[in-house]
């Protein structure tokens, strides 16, 4: 499955780092975009630029406040799923999302993923 972290760090100590790296523990495929360029293991961090296609889920660690301006290159990605993780929840992109027939889910990646209910 390929998978979009939208608000990737190279800091080790930051979820979204922790996402990508249990993410390829369970063999995703990734897609990493951040404010900065960098690198998590095998997995190139990039700042936003032309939506990717051919992703299944973009998974979200960036807070509400600063989402407003992604919200083109969410909708245009056209993602199956946008997982809103701790403190991402944001009503105003749900509303969006569920026009556009995009699932949804209030969740933790990492516990998603530990227990099995990633896919």
């Amino acid at each position: 499955m390929r998978v979009l972290v939208l608000g990737a760090s190279e800091k080790t100590n930051r979820y979204s780092n922790m996402a990508i790296r249990m993410l390829r523990d369970y063999e995703h495929e990734v897609v990493a975009v951040g404010n900065r360029v960098g690198q998590v293991l095998d997995v190139p961090i990039e700042k936003v630029s032309d939506p990717h296609s051919d992703v299944h889920t973009i998974t979200l660690y960036i807070g509400p406040a600063n989402q407003p301006p992604l919200y083109n290159y969410i909708l245009e990605t056209q993602p199956k799923r946008v997982i809103f993780n701790p403190g991402t929840e944001n009503p105003e992109l749900m509303d969006l999302l569920k026009k556009k027939e995009i699932e949804i889910e209030v969740a933790c990646t990492l516990v998603m993923l530990r227990v099995n209910q990633f896919e």
